[in-house]
């Protein structure tokens, strides 16, 4: 084993072990009688349900977080990757572009079979049990197959560029490729909303009546004209309550599921909606991802001098420096960082959620109907009302429920 094998192999355990550490101080701040903020919404046999669902979904990741672990290393050390790559240059004539696409291409579907399961059971045991999935097996079968055809149409141009450019463009491919990629990432905001979410979504613009009439006069109060609002046919696939806000420009797009309508009075859903127009008056979208865009230019800067590392292709018994089977390496090497930077770019997303609250309660002067709107969608949904800090620290996008009350009030008062 090189020093290279050594870091990642650490660093993959450790980041099963982290996990394993941080659900079981999640599981263990559970308490037995919901918070008082909820007495009067959930009681004690109610509650037990979200300590159930919690649990059940819990060890169900964890068993899934071992297999994935246990086939990632029986594939390293039984010589897999060399393997593939033998197998795809014997596939494309010994063409390098054409084998690289078929090496990473057979790894993502293997994954996705392997991972296929998990989803099975995930939607139609787990989910079933507690009432919120919605989904058939027609719809479930096709979506899947409709990722991995978008994946194709959309993935492989841009996996194509990136391996050329580290091919054949020398010491600016990382460079090139950056600048490939946010250009990719950039369309993709684009074109989201009106060509790949309607794949999977029926998109439906609000009807007429007092929400969208309440929605329209708040829209102009903050000086957001609301032309794009839709409901989103969410009650397809779950029962869980949601909503978001896409795009850029005349592209961008409010949509709230109809499952959030059907459960939420007109004042909670103007609450919503203030939330999700907050995010783009404090231009949150813009700034998340020009921060991904850096993030995305750091890796391949550093993915340009490590691709050129003989080492980092022997951690993987490879006899050949494919780069396609490079990428791949580089990304389980750099698994140390992701695991300092996501929670650095999740305790940003929360201080997001904040101010987009704090928004919402300032614009409507209704904190407490938000607050509402917060706690039916925490009952609806079965949330976890006391995560541990670390787990929030770790895995958290959204703010314990909790702390936005919290915050809420405080702002208000």
């Amino acid at each position: 084993m090189n020093r290279y094998a050594v870091i990642i192999l650490i660093a993959l355990l450790l980041d099963y072990l982290i996990g394993l550490i941080t659900d079981y101080l999640n599981l263990r701040n559970q308490t037995s009688k919901p918070p008082a903020e909820f007495a009067d919404l959930i009681d004690e046999k109610e509650y037990r349900k979200n300590r159930d669902y919690l649990r059940v979904n819990t060890i169900f990741g964890q068993w899934e977080s071992l297999f994935s672990l246990v086939i990632t290393l029986l594939f390293w050390f039984l010589g897999g990757f060399d393997l593939l790559d033998k197998w795809s240059l014997a596939q494309s004539d010994g063409g390098r572009l054409v084998s690289g696409l078929i090496f990473i291409g057979v790894l993502l579907l293997a994954r996705s079979l392997l991972s296929t399961p998990f989803s099975t059971y995930s939607t139609f045991v787990i989910e079933e049990r507690f009432g919120f999935n919605k989904t058939t097996w027609k719809t479930f079968i096709i979506d899947r197959i409709k990722v991995i055809l978008l994946s194709l149409v959309l993935g492989t141009p841009l996996l194509a560029g990136i391996i050329w450019f580290f091919q054949s463009a020398g010491d600016l491919a990382w460079l090139y490729a950056w600048l490939a990629t946010a250009f990719f990432t950039l369309s993709i905001q684009l074109i989201a909303p009106t060509w790949i979410m309607p794949l999977f979504n029926k998109f439906s613009p609000l009807p007429e009546g007092e929400l969208k009439d309440k929605l329209l006069a708040y829209g102009g109060q903050v000086d957001f004209p609301l032309t794009n609002v839709f409901v989103v046919d969410g009650s397809k696939r779950s029962g869980k309550g949601n909503a978001f806000f896409t795009g850029f420009g005349k592209r961008r797009r409010v949509a709230l599921f109809d499952t959030l309508i059907k459960q939420h009075t007109v004042p909670e859903l103007l609450a919503v909606l203030a939330h999700e127009i907050g995010h783009y008056k404090k231009k949150h979208i813009i700034k998340m991802t020009t921060i991904s865009i850096i993030h995305q230019g750091i890796i391949f800067f550093l993915m340009g001098w490590f691709l050129k590392q003989p080492e980092l292709y022997q951690a993987f018994y490879m006899d050949n420096a494919s780069i396609a089977a490079g990428l791949i390496f580089f990304s389980m090497l750099f698994t140390p960082v992701e695991m300092i930077l996501n929670p650095l770019l999740q305790a940003l997303s929360r201080r997001h959620e904040f101010q987009a609250d704090k928004f919402a309660a300032e614009t409507t002067g209704k904190p407490e109907i938000m607050v509402n709107a917060l706690k039916k969608l925490a009952h609806d949904n079965l949330a976890n009302l006391t995560p541990h800090p670390l787990y929030v620290f770790m895995h958290y996008s959204h703010p314990p429920l909790l702390a936005r009350i919290n915050a809420l009030r405080k702002s208000s008062s």
